[in-house]
Parts: structure tokens; C-alpha cells; sequence
């Protein structure tokens, strides 16, 4: 009976050991697609006044895998969104949204003509290579972001930045291929920083 109870003992102990271990593989499974949303970073990026408002300067380094490098080859356009949030401290409650902007990308390929393409908007420019149609896109220049009037001189500011491969836009049997994979899951984290309103240059 005594060997019986200690072999138990020593059954559960061991079960528990490896339960144990099993959710902490899991947990660590679980964090894999949030870590793996970064793989690329905002290099440089700040906001300054303009004649027509603040403008938005930016350089992104980021770079397509070869997962996607193959996609567009094979015709599947890639869309990306840069997103820009102005936002000012209230010491009473949240932080007000003073203004929330994004800008699309969508890179594509032409097969007659062989050559890439980078849409933003109604503007579209060709590229002989897809590499320099990705230089182009991750180098924002002048982007309107809010009129001068908007934002009060002398005060500060909190400014957020940051890129992203927009699955959404992906046709239907990319989008379930793009559910945790990490070859599909392209973004920079959040760059924030503080600025302080000024007259227009």
C-alpha cells in the first residue's frame, strides 16, 4: 500500500510538472503573433508647420520578406497604411484626438509591361524595379496632416507614427493564409513623441 501511495505521489507530482510546462508553451505560442507584428521600425519622423498646415516627415525601415516579394511578383497587390495621431493632454480626462489621419499604399505588379507600380490615392508612379517603388513608399514627404488653425501655437502636442501591411485589403484566400503568420503580419510599432505648436514657416 505504501509503495502504491508513493508511486501516486510521484504520478501527480510528475503531472503537474508537465502541465505546468504545457501552458507555459502555450502562453509563450500565444505571444508569438504580438511580437511578431514588429519587424520593422520608424527611423525618423517629425511634424512641422507649412503654409497650408503641419506637414508629416517621415522614413520607415521596414522590408518585405520573401513571402511577399513572391506574392507581388505572382500579381497580388500589397496594400500598406501609414497612420498619424495628434493628440493633447487633458489633466480632467483622456487625452484629446485632435486629429487622425492615414495614408494607403498599394504596390502592384504589371506583368505586360514588367514593371511595379505604387499607388497613394489618385497618384500612381512606376518603378522598373519593386525595390525602388518600396524605397519610394517608406520615404513620407510633406503629408498633410492638419491645418495650422487647428493646432494652438505654444502648446504641446503628442504626436504618434506608424506602418503596416493592411491584410484586410488582401484578397479572401490571402487573408485566411495571413492569420497568425508571421511572413504576413509587416509593422512598425507605435513612435510617439512631443511637439510643440508653432508659427507657420
Amino acid at each position: 500500500m505504501r509503495t502504491m501511495t508513493a508511486f501516486t505521489t510521484r504520478s501527480s507530482a510528475s503531472i503537474a510538472r508537465r502541465m505546468r510546462a504545457g501552458l507555459a508553451a502555450m502562453a509563450l505560442c500565444l505571444l508569438v503573433p504580438l511580437t511578431a507584428l514588429a519587424e520593422g521600425r520608424i527611423g525618423y519622423a517629425e511634424i512641422v508647420p507649412s503654409e497650408e498646415g503641419y506637414v508629416v516627415n517621415a522614413d520607415i525601415d521596414i522590408e518585405l520578406n520573401p513571402r511577399l516579394v513572391d506574392a507581388v511578383s505572382r500579381g497580388v497587390s500589397l496594400y500598406f497604411t501609414a497612420q498619424f495621431l495628434v493628440e493633447r493632454s487633458r489633466w480632467y480626462w483622456l487625452d484629446e484626438v485632435v486629429a487622425e489621419r492615414a495614408l494607403n499604399f498599394r504596390v502592384s505588379y504589371n506583368a505586360i509591361t514588367r514593371s511595379y507600380r505604387l499607388s497613394v490615392g489618385n497618384f500612381h508612379q512606376s518603378f522598373e524595379t519593386l525595390e525602388s517603388a518600396v524605397r519610394t513608399m517608406l520615404r513620407i514627404r510633406n503629408w498633410q496632416i492638419v491645418p495650422v488653425a487647428d493646432l494652438q501655437s505654444g502648446t504641446s502636442y503628442h504626436a504618434a507614427l506608424r506602418f503596416q501591411l493592411d491584410t484586410s485589403l488582401l484578397p479572401k484566400p490571402f487573408q485566411v493564409t495571413a492569420i497568425g503568420s508571421r511572413d504576413w503580419n509587416l509593422a512598425t510599432d507605435w513612435l510617439r513623441w512631443t511637439f510643440l505648436a508653432g508659427a507657420v514657416q
